[in-house]
């Protein structure tokens, strides 16, 4: 499924709420059957603004936020815990559409963690349990061999790794872009106005 690019995109058409207006895109992206459509890069900077972005995945989103996991101390785990903002970026190919986030970032609760964990495929929590994310590893084997030894030693029951969680991204910003002819395109920016959100067209 494709968009016609002649289509606007115009503040009329936009919920009054952009948590409501990127479930709507998002609903969209899914029924559609693009591949993925919870991936999002994800953009942090440490202590001293150095930036770094990578592809993650969107674990849920409501009204709190956007939800995503990973080792507390990989390389966006510490820009996190050293500078608690993040912009996250979602981007639908076949409908020419994008959804950009800014916002602050804290740290899930525990329990939040250990409920996610649980319904993870067994492999996955034992990946998650072995892997020193973002840090230097002698090989793949001795990775490999770290899950087996984990492996033997949980038959059943995995525990809930130390220092690996979920992050919540509570935006300030949403900006809708949309494919249009002639690089014309749609850019339609969510700010906040006291209690409500105030929408503005951005020069392409």
């Amino acid at each position: 499924m494709t968009l016609d690019p002649s289509q606007p995109l115009n503040e009329a058409d936009l919920d009054s709420d952009p948590l409501k207006q990127f479930a709507d895109w998002f609903a969209q992206a899914r029924n559609a059957e693009i591949s993925q459509p919870e991936a999002m890069a994800l953009a942090t900077a440490d202590a001293a603004g150095a930036p770094s972005v990578r592809m993650v995945l969107m674990k849920g989103f409501d009204e709190r936020g956007f939800v995503f996991f990973t080792n507390h101390d990989s390389r966006k785990g510490a820009d996190l815990h050293s500078n608690p903002r993040a912009a996250l970026l979602f981007h639908w190919m076949p409908f020419g559409r994008q959804v950009r986030i800014e916002g602050t970032v804290a740290p899930i609760t525990r329990d939040e963690t250990a409920a996610y964990v649980r319904i993870r495929p067994r492999g996955s929590q034992l990946s998650a349990l072995a892997s020193p994310q973002s840090q230097v590893v002698e090989s793949r084997e001795a990775l490999e061999r770290r899950v087996a030894e984990l492996a033997a030693r949980y038959p059943a029951e995995l525990p809930v790794p130390e220092r690996w969680g979920g992050f919540r991204v509570s935006p300030e910003m949403f900006e809708f872009w949309q494919h249009r002819e002639d690089r014309l395109h749609d850019r339609l920016r969510y700010t906040p106005d006291g209690d409500r959100w105030k929408i503005e067209r951005l020069a392409p």
